[in-house]
């Protein structure tokens, strides 16, 4: 071994390809990854936030805001996923309403 240490997330893939973050505090953006530390400090370009639903604070509606270039701070990190390849499915173990 060099010694040397290497995080469980290798985002030197991701440089240059958009991602979705989601954040500590519900907050959901996407962008292209401009650059990433150990720490998980992550810098986006063309950075969108997805505005939450004012009755529902966990959830997302449609709206978006622009915020350009961004700096996403590590400890607020909570998930990184490449935006290309991901699909959006209905939630299998939600039940129908009059069950």
């Amino acid at each position: 071994m060099s010694g040397r240490k290497e995080t469980v997330l290798d985002l030197a893939k991701f440089v240059d390809e958009g991602v979705q973050v989601k954040l500590t505090g519900g907050r959901l953006v996407t962008g292209t990854l401009k650059g990433h530390d150990q720490l998980l400090n992550l810098v986006l370009d063309e950075a969108i936030e997805f505005i939450r639903d004012p009755d529902d604070p966990l959830k997302t509606t449609d709206q978006t805001r622009r915020l350009g270039l961004i700096v996403c701070r590590g400890t607020a990190v909570m998930l990184v996923s490449p935006t290309d390849g991901t699909d959006e499915i209905a939630n299998p173990f939600l039940q129908p309403d009059g069950a």
